[in-house]
Formats: C-alpha cells, structure tokens, sequence
C-alpha cells in the first residue's frame, strides 16, 4: 500500500493574481492589469492571524504555505506523510463576475499542477471551481479530470445559496460522472453574513459560526434530494470540526421522524444517510481530552466517516500531535489509509 498517511487537506499558498496571469488568456491579462487589480491577494485567511499558520511554520517573507520546500520538510515528512491532497483556498469564488471567477479558478488549477503536483509526486490536488457559476463549474472540472492528479472537487461551504438546490447540480452531476467527491471546505463566497443575525465583528466569531453553516448545508443536501438523485457522490467536509456531528444527528433524525411526510424521497434516516454518503477530516477535532474524544468517535458509530488531515499549514495542534488523543490503532489506521482510499477511488492508482 501507500508508503504513509494520506493527509486529505493541505494548503498551498496561493499566490496573488500578478503570478496567475500567465495561465491566463489575453483578455484576462489585459483586463486584470486594465482595471489595476492585477496585484489583488486572494489570501483566504487573514495574513497574521495566528490560527492562519504556526509560528515555526512561518517562512520569513512567504505567504503561509508557499513553499514546497518547507512543506516537504514541515508536513510531509515531519508527519510521515506519503499522500497529501492540496486544497487551494482561493479568492476566485468571491468574484461577482461569473467569467472572472472562472478564469482565476482555472489559472489556480493550472498553477497548482505546475508548481506543485509537477515536482512533487507526493501530491495530489482538488479542482477549484467557480461555485457563482455552475454551469462553468461543470466545465472546469471536465477540463481538469483527464489529469488524474486532481482527486476531489472543491466547494467553500458557505455559497449564495443552500448547497441542496437544483441551481448547484451541473456540479454535481459533473463531478459524479467523473468519479469526483465533492470537498466542502470551511470559507465563504462573502455573499452573506455567516450567522443567522448578521455578520460577527471578530475573525474568532466568523470561524466558529462556520460548524453551523455545515449542519445547514448538510441538512439542505439531504432534504432537497441530492444523494437519491446521486447516490454515488461522496461530500468530504473539510475543516468543519468534528464533535458537532452527534448532536446534529440526534436532532436531524428526531425531526424526520415528526416531519417525513414532507420529504419522501428521504426514505433513509438522516443517520443512514450521514453515515452512507458524508466523509470528515479529523482537523480540528474540538474535544479537549481524550475521553471527550472517545465519546464522540463513540457516538457518530462509523469509523469509516473520518479521514487523517493536518491541516498544514493551518495552527489547530502543538507539535507533531496532528492526531487528537483517545482513538485506538486500529481506526488510526483506517484514518491514515483505509477510509481515504476508500473515498478518493483515484488514489487506489498509486498503490504501490
């Protein structure tokens, strides 16, 4: 099998739109230095924010995560590392041109398979698509899936609309046919306010407010029908914290039971269909000690659902403890390698 763990969430630093203009078309380039934004940052996080990188992984004069080398070095091998799936958390959805939004998506896909996927064989990558514009979403991942180092399509959890809408499932189909999960990851298209009451004054409160926004969207998926029309398609939630998820089923499944008749093709409970179609990264885990963390392992009873990330170069552990305390070997095992070949179908290529 794979020499090592396979991390299933890693962040490149994207770099700021002056270096993604070579991939580029004319038009793109000339509008882009045209309208003076052709230097704009697309970085996700805030720059200095401490949870944005661990200090001892900063680079001095880098963006968090810029450097292959210090991520070979910092990540993949620190960690034992022999698969690790780049997820580029880029500005391109923001853009409230459909086009526009489209051309950065497709410039980072190029850009991320050149400077990262080209010289390190290590890693493998998510497409990054235009979630304002399905339709060119859909085309970008057709473009993208013939290179079968693109393992996964990426979506920021928090989009114009619910997820489970049928204005979102050209995407779906898309990634469906080609065998693709669909990667959720914390971030938003800044569209919307992150809490039901409005937008929050701090970055701590936007962070946080992000595990309600996926209990959102993984009820509108399950409501609106998306796994009976697509039973095959896998959403990986990725840097959505974990201890949440019981709770959520305990409520999910006692609504049903009162409210089913409004949504019968929900022929499964909520819990079945979590069970059968939702993946986790274990980073950040949100329990403080190892009991805490045996009791929610015990209450969602599925070890198949959790997948192994660290997160890098993102600051949610001290040390090398990229795995939280009170999980046994054996699902140590199947987070490392079992559970994510068993997502990710086009991993199981590189099997030694």
């Amino acid at each position: 099998m794979t020499a090592g763990a396979i991390d299933c969430d890693i962040h490149p630093g994207v770099p700021d739109i002056k270096a993604l203009l070579p991939y580029m078309n004319e038009f793109w380039q000339e509008s882009f230095v045209a309208r003076g934004i052709d230097g704009f940052d697309m970085m996700s996080y805030p720059l200095n924010a401490p949870i944005t990188c661990r200090p001892d992984w900063r680079v001095k004069g880098q963006r968090p995560g810029a450097s292959l080398d210090a991520m070979r070095s910092q990540a993949l091998d620190a960690f034992g590392i022999g698969t690790a799936i780049c997820n580029p958390l880029t500005g391109g959805q923001i853009a409230v041109s459909e086009s526009m939004g489209a051309a950065i998506c497709s410039a980072v896909n190029d850009w991320i398979r050149e400077h990262w996927l080209d010289k390190e064989p290590r890693l493998r990558a998510s497409i990054v698509v235009p979630a304002q514009a399905p339709l060119l979403a859909a085309e970008e991942i057709d473009r993208c899936a013939s290179d079968r180092r693109f393992v996964q399509v990426l979506m920021p959890v928090a989009c114009e609309m619910m997820l489970g809408r049928s204005y979102y499932w050209p995407i779906w189909e898309a990634a469906a046919r080609h065998g693709l999960p669909v990667g959720i990851h914390a971030g938003s298209m800044q569209r919307y306010a992150p809490t039901s009451t409005g937008w929050p004054t701090h970055h701590l409160h936007d962070y946080v407010a992000h595990s309600q926004t996926f209990e959102d969207q993984l009820l509108s998926l399950m409501s609106n029908g998306v796994f009976n029309k697509f039973p095959d398609l896998r959403f990986v939630l990725l840097e959505s914290g974990v201890t949440w998820l019981p709770g959520f089923i305990w409520r999910a499944v006692k609504t049903w039971r009162g409210v089913r008749a409004e949504v019968p093709w929900m022929k499964q409970s909520p819990a079945d269909v979590i069970r059968e179609n939702i993946r986790l990264t274990i980073q950040p885990f949100d329990a403080p000690d190892r009991d805490a963390v045996e009791r929610i392992v015990e209450q969602i009873d599925a070890d198949h659902m959790l997948l192994f990330a660290s997160d890098y170069p993102h600051w949610q552990f001290e040390g090398d403890a990229v795995v939280p305390p009170g999980l046994s070997a054996d699902l140590q095992q199947k987070m490392r390698v079992d559970n994510p070949l068993a997502t990710y179908s086009r991993l199981k290529e590189i099997v030694q």
